[in-house]
């Protein structure tokens, strides 16, 4: 008990099993630096980026509960619990795209996703309460089931495995997920300690050399220095922070020649740049969706936008999708329902290659002409409007008006 508080209060990823137990000797054991989520995320600004990138962009995508239908299509589900559980209100509390940001967040950053699972009399869905994850302890019992012993305030809370949604990220154990912080904890450790050499380097001061136009004697030179460099060059305002950039009065005809930048400096700068891609590589994301991009053009921007979805996006909303539809749906209802992010709208692209697309889908009878304008959110077509195309920069009187009818 007393390892899980410290655990929790350090922020460190914990297993329900303990790795000094005797199924465990012989193991290897991982030897690294230690990084915790809170530091990398204060002080790696990509790794922000790529977390908050990631949670509010799945968030902001429809999730939508759709039946499969006899023929083999689908229709969408409007009158289940479940439905407005995942795409209105999670709870009385949060809204479904808080919930759904916060399950991504806690996958990136302890590999594991909780939540207690509210339901009816009649055992639907009703809402989704999220859990800390670095209170939660995963229990794998004699029948091969599972419980979560989720540690309060008040005490411990054990929770049933049919009341968890437990969304897990990369497995070796298939049971608790790890996070993309833990897994690449040597690389963002030295993220970070690049980071620490930069603010050291930013907080000196930079050298360089005071000329004078005339020869002075060394009591005066003394006296130069002393007031260039008292006070760790805080100046005359008593050497804190705020007086580093205090004006300094010199004798008239000094001259300050600064130093070239050093090399050392220039390293320090690419390792960086270096350890931002690194950054972005280890989330998934493409380096220019997060700024890490020496030019842009109008072609890498659209192969950015699409790699992020093909790459980082799809792979998670199927990892998201399979655990609630393990966790909320029953094995019956598996036959029939099907919970589907619709990432459509993230590879829209520009307003021509839509109407190209739709263009191209219309001729060959894929899409109707109310199913594009309920795309492009257009609304029902009006009878009284002239919708006839264009042919020669008018309209042609004789060509019929379209149907509101697919």
């Amino acid at each position: 008990m007393i390892r899980e508080v410290v655990q929790r209060w350090l922020g460190i990823e914990h297993r329900s099993y303990d790795a000094l137990a005797p199924e465990h000797w012989g193991k290897p054991v991982p030897i690294g630096g230690y990084v915790s989520a809170g530091a990398v995320l204060s002080n790696l600004a990509v790794a922000t980026r790529c977390v908050s990138l990631r949670s509010e962009l799945l968030a902001s995508v429809p999730l939508k509960l759709y039946r499969r239908l006899p023929n083999g299509d689908r229709e969408r589900v409007t009158d289940n619990p479940l439905a407005d559980v995942l795409g209105d209100l999670a709870n009385p509390l949060t809204t479904a795209f808080e919930a759904r940001e916060f399950f991504v967040r806690s996958l990136d950053t302890a590999g594991n996703s909780y939540s207690r699972i509210e339901r009816d009399g009649a055992g639907q869905v009703v809402a989704l309460w999220p859990l800390q994850a670095s209170r939660v302890t995963v229990e794998r019992l004699e029948s091969e089931r599972v419980r979560y012993r989720y540690s309060t305030e008040r005490g411990s809370l054990v929770l049933l495995q049919e009341e968890v949604l437990h969304i897990r990220g990369s497995s070796e154990d298939a049971m608790i997920g790890r996070s993309p912080i833990s897994i690449a904890r040597d690389a963002l450790a030295l993220g970070l300690e690049l980071n620490t050499a930069a603010k050291s380097s930013a907080s000196k001061s930079m050298g360089g050399y005071m000329m004078q136009p005339a020869d002075t004697n060394a009591r005066a030179k003394r006296g130069l220095q002393q007031n260039l460099t008292s006070d760790d060059m805080g100046g005359q305002g008593g050497g804190g922070a705020a007086d580093r950039y205090t004006p300094r009065i010199l004798d008239p005809g000094v001259k300050y020649i600064p130093n070239l930048f050093s090399n050392t400096d220039a390293e320090l700068l690419e390792s960086r740049k270096l350890s931002n891609e690194d950054v972005a590589r280890i989330f998934g994301v493409p380096p220019a969706s997060v700024g890490i991009s020496q030019s842009v053009s109008y072609g890498s921007a659209q192969q950015a936008a699409q790699d992020l979805v093909t790459n980082a996006l799809a792979p998670l909303a199927q990892r998201v999708e399979q655990a609630m539809a393990r966790c909320l749906l029953s094995a019956e209802a598996r036959r029939t329902l099907i919970i589907e992010h619709d990432l459509s709208g993230l590879l829209r692209g520009d307003a021509t290659a839509r109407w190209t697309s739709y263009k191209t889908a219309r001729e060959i009878g894929a899409l109707s002409s109310r199913e594009i304008r309920r795309f492009e959110n257009l609304g029902p077509m009006d009878p009284t409007d002239d919708y006839a195309p264009l042919r020669g920069g008018a309209p042609t009187p004789s060509e019929p008006i379209a149907s509101a009818a697919p």
